[in-house]
């Protein structure tokens, strides 16, 4: 349900291209790319320029919808163009009382069983 993306059914609906800067270390990150952009309705085609680190995406799609998508797996994609850059920052800074995620017992999890005997060693000189 998650994935699902509200398209307005009005007749005026195009297409539309957006074009990403995704960093690409190599041919299966373009792979990768390209099967999780795949993945979004509504979009049609997926080009990936290895060279100029380029990812443009063709279809009726929300544009900040697709860079949400894409940073799940590169968080240091961003839009080609600036301005487009800079009004998805002008969104994040409206909202500073945005509320943090809360911890969670996974990240206390990972420790090892030898950590968690350091971290609450008991001393028993008063």
């Amino acid at each position: 349900m998650a994935n699902l993306q509200i398209v307005p059914a009005c007749k005026n609906v195009e297409a539309q291209y957006v074009e990403m800067m995704v960093p690409l270390y190599s041919y299966g990150c373009e792979k990768k790319v390209k099967k999780t952009l795949a993945g979004i309705k509504g979009i049609y085609s997926v080009n990936v320029d290895y060279n100029q680190q380029k990812v443009t995406v063709w279809g009726i799609c929300n544009k900040h919808d697709v860079l949400n998508t894409m940073r799940t797996k590169r968080k240091e994609a961003r839009f080609w163009n600036d301005e487009d850059n800079l009004e998805m920052e002008e969104d994040s800074q409206k909202d500073p009382n945005k509320p943090m995620k809360p911890m969670t017992l996974t990240t206390v999890r990972s420790l090892s069983w030898k950590a968690w005997k350091m971290v609450f060693k008991r001393s028993y000189s008063f």
